[in-house]
């Protein structure tokens, strides 16, 4: 198979499974382990991918990846982080949904839900559930993100602290081994942190890969929320500090 063509299955693996191994895709493959190390190599240095130890991750740091990368990495585990955060909203509940790929899943999983109030800052979200009759639908104002059709700014923050929401379904772009929730942008940071302020009751959604990433700004933490639904197992500590906090920890069915 030609390299390029090698990088390119490889790049896709790695969205779709949060990493990649060296030897399981040397086996795959029919090559050396040399040949994959130097395929990883070459996609490291074009910022694509991370290596760790025995393989490699999809790159983060300080700069978020790409919407279009976002969009592709886990579909199934976002789906599944969705339909059972929408089982826990009930019809006629007032909700915010923030930026993010698998708040817009979530927004796909609530079509059958009626009578809702919805208050985002995500224009796709606004798109998904135009689809939904009886939801009412109301876009923030603010500063439009191009890259992701994200309002983000003090002006979104400010309207989104005029209401009272029964519940927020919040993602975010990484969560450390203590249990903070982070991001890249301070703008978008500004929205999620008054959406938390204002509701009754916090949802986050995050796959697996948001625990193996990194980012700069902190939201808040996961002792600020009711739940967290996720795909796979916390690592034990974080476990026992949700408990301790009493956050529920839910995983996708």
């Amino acid at each position: 198979m030609v390299s390029n063509f090698r990088q390119k299955e490889i790049l896709d693996l790695a969205r779709a499974d949060g990493k990649v191994t060296v030897d399981g895709l040397a086996k795959r493959y029919d090559v050396t382990v040399q040949t994959i190390r130097r395929d990883l190599a070459d996609l490291a240095a074009s910022g694509r991918l991370e290596r760790v130890h025995g393989g490699a991750v999809i790159a983060s740091g300080v700069v978020n990846i790409e919407y279009a990368e976002r969009q592709q990495l886990n579909a199934d585990g976002k789906a599944r982080i969705a339909r059972a955060c929408a089982q826990a909203i009930p019809n006629g509940a007032s909700v915010f949904l923030n930026i993010g790929t698998t708040t817009e899943a979530v927004a796909r999983a609530l079509l059958d839900h009626e009578n809702l109030l919805v208050v985002t800052n995500n224009t796709n979200i606004a798109s998904i559930l135009a689809a939904n009759r009886s939801c009412e639908i109301i876009l923030t104002g603010g500063v439009l993100r191009r890259a992701d059709g994200g309002l983000v700014g003090m002006l979104a923050a400010e309207m989104v602290g005029q209401f009272k929401f029964d519940l927020s379904v919040l993602g975010c772009s990484a969560i450390d081994a203590d249990g903070d929730l982070l991001d890249f942008d301070e703008q978008e940071v500004l929205v999620s942190r008054r959406a938390i302020d204002r509701s009754r009751q916090v949802m986050i959604v995050a796959d697996h890969d948001k625990f193996r990433r990194k980012a700069p700004l902190t939201i808040a933490s996961l002792a600020d929320a009711d739940a967290l639904f996720t795909d796979q197992p916390l690592d034990a500590p974080l476990q026992a500090r949700c408990a301790q906090w009493g956050t529920r920890v839910i995983p996708g069915a």
